[in-house]
């Protein structure tokens, strides 16, 4: 294995400072050659004095002096905005990309990335979820492989090595249930986000933590991995599975059932996908089965955790509907953990947003641009509307 030069996107984040973590363990196997965040100045200069990257992208570009006069002294180049970050993935000197900007502003620079033919170890979901059919259309024409990291996407994915795609029958995704598994919409509707950020298996950035909450991040994933994998909807189905040892399964047409197990550690999915196809030691704590006594699996509770059945009818309607979904998604994920709508209520309101948005059969990007604007639109309404009704 030869060193990879990486692009890591969105490295201030959570996925983004793990992936550091797994570079600074192997500097033998891995080079940052580029790093970006949009304006968390402070940490994307400690980590580019760090890792010394040949360049670094602050999308803000309200932080551009900052990190440009921070860096002056050292042999990194820094740019700022969105055409910037597309600009730079297509850098000779980048082997892989890492996609771990959150939510629809991580699309570009992906589609940038595939058309330079660049490997993608893709942690943004959304990116699939908004413009699955697009971006994985692209990929083939291009020739380029996506690796996923999310750990669902990553059991699936190394569960299908060395198998035939053709003999998959159904693929299982696991969840944990999050912080309110077992609860009902009476003990629903009093939560904070400061409850809802508390998962109790896995450490993740905050929008993804209050998606585990709400089962949404469990219903993007099903639509990422329609996509991902070429799968008919009714081929994805969704388990709880309360200890996150299981991370996910296949089934194959024989009734065989192969899954990836393992402790809850995103460093490993990350390890997998950027280090892909070796398999590299590292010293993570390993799964001892005398402390799983018992492994439980139940279904989900659609009824009462409504963003999964909204996404998985987003799945079927296709479309442009999975992009208003997460647009809408986002904008209430956002209000909800700034305590300015309840969550209950981020459920009702992706629901109108989807009901005033024009639905496309067949979308191109720009109304994929078009629709997320509109959605957004349309939720900082009903947001704003039920911050009015509480005075």
């Amino acid at each position: 294995m030869g060193k990879k030069r990486l692009a890591i996107l969105g490295s201030t984040g959570s996925v983004g400072t793990q992936a550091l973590e797994v570079v600074a363990a192997h500097p033998d196997l891995f080079e940052v050659e580029v790093l970006s965040a949009h304006s968390n100045a402070a940490l994307l200069i400690e980590q580019a004095k760090k890792f010394k990257p040949n360049a670094v992208v602050v999308t803000d570009e309200a932080k551009y002096k900052e990190v440009k006069d921070a860096l002056l002294l050292l042999p990194v180049k820094v740019f700022t905005g969105q055409k910037s970050l597309c600009d730079v993935v297509q850098w000779d000197t980048v082997d892989t990309v890492l996609g771990a900007i959150l939510g629809f502003a991580g699309l570009h620079s992906i589609l940038a990335a595939i058309d330079a033919g660049k490997r993608i170890a893709l942690a943004n979901k959304e990116t699939l979820v908004v413009a699955g059919e697009l971006v994985m259309q692209r990929a083939r024409e291009k020739g380029v492989l996506i690796i996923p990291v999310d750990s669902e996407h990553s059991a699936i994915f190394q569960c299908l090595v060395g198998e035939d795609i053709s003999k998959v029958e159904k693929m299982i995704l696991t969840a944990s249930g999050g912080p309110f598994l077992g609860k009902k919409s009476n003990y629903l509707v009093n939560v904070k986000a400061s409850h809802a950020l508390q998962h109790p298996n896995w450490s993740m950035g905050a929008k993804i933590s209050i998606d585990s909450a709400t089962l949404m991040n469990k219903g993007l994933e099903m639509i990422e991995a329609k996509w991902l994998f070429g799968l008919q909807n009714e081929q994805i189905d969704v388990v709880i599975h309360s200890q996150s040892v299981i991370h996910s399964m296949v089934q194959f047409t024989d009734g065989s059932i192969k899954a990836q197990m393992g402790l809850p550690d995103m460093k490993l999915p990350i390890q997998y996908a950027i280090a892909f196809p070796y398999r590299v030691h590292n010293s993570y704590k390993r799964l001892d089965f005398k402390d799983f006594p018992k492994l439980t699996f139940e279904p989900p509770d659609y009824k009462t955790f409504r963003n999964l059945a909204i996404a998985k009818d987003a799945m079927f309607k296709g479309g442009n509907a999975p992009c208003v979904m997460n647009a809408a998604n986002e904008m209430v994920v956002h209000a909800f953990l700034q305590n300015k709508v309840g969550f209950l209520e981020m459920s009702e309101m992706i629901e109108k947003t989807l009901e005033q948005v024009a639905f496309i059969e067949h979308p191109t990007l720009d109304d994929y641009k078009e629709s997320d604007s509109e959605a957004r639109i349309f939720a900082a309404e009903f947001i704003k509307k039920s911050q009015l009704s509480i005075y």
